[in-house]
């Protein structure tokens, strides 16, 4: 039966959670530009820096199988979290990339699938096994408007993801840099033969990249415990916004990311939530049945 208060409520934290899919998904779809491979780590970004954050954050927790009392404050937290997942960013490019950029696209998947199972057994080894609590910054505070109850998380998900896609539309049509990075995305050769030091352009997608799977989960370690399998389903998702959106293309990343959340939740709940994992992957056999190349993706013809 339709009940328009839980729909709207459904649609809100739909969004939001489509909000986490589409910057996982736009991490997948600027490192695909910039080198032409996908990172199959990208899910972890997710997870690694949730487990740093509940470090600093917690009271107490388990780290080497000993009790650490760090117990900074959240907004502190979260700064040197990026702090630290921007440096690693940079590693992560000098390491999984750099060395491999010169011998096609298969080693460097491979290498990104490499660091995904490092990162999550080093996971395991540092803070166990056991899911962690993440704290809120609104604690278990609820929104009220009539009859319709809103998580402050969610709404704090929908702004920081409006803040960025904001920020990276300017980024990209505004500043030398974000002209640099697209012109790198389009033809690296073009790009290095007009002076731009695509090496260092790369690098700096990578940072980003490694930042927007960072954001996505310290925004969502609240509404989820935190485990080393958290970036996965997230991961798989936002990988499959990217294609349903048209895997390329920036806006489809968004859309799609979006569009899945929503139908999920709305699935979710007037269906079975027993099948709302496998919503996201429904909605892209359907895309992919009528518009193989997504929809913001461009149609290639072959020639005969």
């Amino acid at each position: 039966m339709f009940d328009p208060s839980a729909t709207l409520q459904l649609i809100v934290s739909g969004l939001a959670m489509g909000s986490i899919y589409a910057l996982v998904a736009l991490g997948f779809i600027l490192i695909y530009n910039a080198v032409g491979v996908v990172n199959f780590a990208q899910g972890d970004f997710v997870m690694f820096p949730s487990y740093i954050a509940v470090s600093f954050v917690l009271p107490s927790v388990i780290v080497f199988g000993t009790v650490v009392h760090w117990q900074l404050p959240l907004i502190a937290t979260y700064l040197l979290v990026l702090i630290l997942m921007a440096a690693f960013g940079l590693l992560f490019n000098r390491i999984a990339y750099y060395p491999l950029r010169d011998r096609g696209w298969l080693p460097v998947v491979i290498s990104t699938i490499g660091v995904s199972i490092f990162l999550r057994n080093l996971a395991q080894l540092i803070w166990g096994s056991q899911p962690i609590v993440f704290p809120s910054l609104f604690g278990d505070a609820s929104l009220s408007a009539g009859n319709l109850h809103f998580r402050p998380q969610d709404l704090l998900i929908l702004g920081v993801a409006g803040i960025l896609i904001v920020f990276q539309y300017g980024l990209f049509e505004w500043t030398s840099l974000g002209k640099q990075m697209r012109a790198t995305a389009q033809d690296r050769a073009t790009a290095q033969l007009l002076g731009i030091r695509v090496d260092r352009i790369v690098a700096i997608t990578f940072i980003y990249s490694v930042l927007l799977g960072a954001i996505a989960g310290l925004l969502v370690s609240p509404i989820f415990t935190v485990t080393k399998e958290m970036g996965g389903l997230i991961s798989l998702k936002a990988f499959a916004a990217s294609i349903v959106g048209g895997f390329g293309s920036i806006p489809g990343a968004i859309i799609g990311g979006l569009l899945i959340g929503v139908v999920e939740n709305l699935g979710g709940f007037y269906i079975s939530t027993a099948y709302k994992d496998a919503i996201a992957f429904v909605i892209l056999i359907a895309v992919l049945l009528i518009r193989p190349s997504g929809l913001f993706g461009e149609r290639v013809s072959e020639k005969a």
